[in-house]
């Protein structure tokens, strides 16, 4: 467990805490918070893998996608159209974000440099799908979750986007690709996380707890699929290859799950609702340790990373928040 200290100085928009560590295994983690104007109603975010790159913001409740730069502080914000309400962001592999945006029931991408905007439409009779989070799989192509009970992918070299329904209907949330290239997702109302098959099928996978409410998914180094589970307040991983399932009750009271990430050295992180708090799980020893955030109320949905840092966005408090660790 560790204890959080703010100090006294503020740096640009951003307040640094220091969190100091009862464990051996590390002396300390720096942690430093990011003011965000409110209204924009912050949902996802996703670093550039290049140290002091941008960190992407889909702001779900203005329409825009935010572009952090975490030296100064400063957010710039790029309007994606009429309507729009962006759920997940992620980027390509020439550093472009793609965002789901359920909205314009679309995908749009922001070009870094020029900041302008491409839209590609879902197919006319898909229906309000309810976007929810995308990944690329090894081979370029853009998948993508929506929970009314589909998911997809887009081709952008070529602008097709198909849609697929989703086993058991509604629910398809997280999504996330293994580093063969192989994409899972995780159905929240479904209670499984699907695997997508060549052909474009999904397989289902169940974990051990019946109704677990799977949220959201990610990847280790090795290939086992992390998963948060809602409603059980579990932890769990698949490992592919042995077909195995391993389970975890997170800590605190009536836990609730929401988000999880891997970070380089394969430290799965959650962020966890009931007790607000920002959870690091070492799946070598089993150990927890607990970081809990200064807003009240934080509401990390989604948990995203590169080497050294940890970024989280508190969409109840308005801030993006970085935890550097050595």
């Amino acid at each position: 467990m560790y204890r959080i200290r703010a100090c006294q100085m503020k740096v640009a928009l951003s307040l640094l805490i220091v969190v100091a560590a009862v464990s051996p295994i590390r002396a300390q983690v720096t942690v430093k918070e990011y003011a965000v104007p409110p209204g924009h109603g912050i949902h996802d975010v996703w670093a550039d893998p290049a140290p002091n790159g941008p960190v992407y913001i889909s702001a779900q409740g203005s329409g825009h996608l935010g572009i952090l730069d975490p030296q100064s502080g400063k957010i710039e914000f790029v309007a994606l159209g009429r309507g729009s309400a962006p759920h997940g962001v992620t980027l390509d592999r020439e550093g472009a974000p793609f965002l789901t945006d359920g909205g314009q029931n679309a995908i749009a991408r922001v070009d870094p440099k020029t900041r302008a905007v491409k839209v590609w439409k879902l197919p006319a009779d898909s229906g309000y799908t309810n976007l929810n989070t995308a990944v690329f799989d090894g081979k370029g192509i853009y998948w993508f979750t929506g929970q009314s009970g589909i998911y997809g992918r887009l081709d952008a070299r070529t602008g097709k986007v198909e849609t697929f329904d989703a086993p058991k209907g509604r629910g398809p949330y997280g999504i996330h690709a293994t580093p063969d290239g192989t994409v899972y997702y995780a159905s929240l109302a479904g209670s499984y996380v699907g695997r997508i098959n060549a052909d474009n099928s999904t397989t289902v996978l169940e974990p051990p707890t019946r109704r677990q409410g799977a949220r959201r998914v990610w990847s280790d180094s090795n290939g086992s699929v992390w998963v948060a589970e809602w409603n059980s307040g579990n932890l769990s991983r698949y490992e592919p290859a042995a077909k195995k399932w391993s389970t975890w009750h997170a800590p605190g009271d009536e836990p609730h799950v929401y988000a999880v990430y891997v970070d380089p050295h394969d430290k799965v992180w959650v962020s966890e609702w009931s007790a607000q708090a920002m959870l690091r799980f070492d799946p070598v020893n089993e150990k927890w340790d607990s970081f809990r955030s200064s807003s009240r109320t934080a509401n990390v949905r989604q948990i995203h990373g590169r080497r050294g840092e940890v970024w989280t966005p508190e969409s109840a408090a308005d801030k993006v928040v970085v935890y550097r660790y050595q």
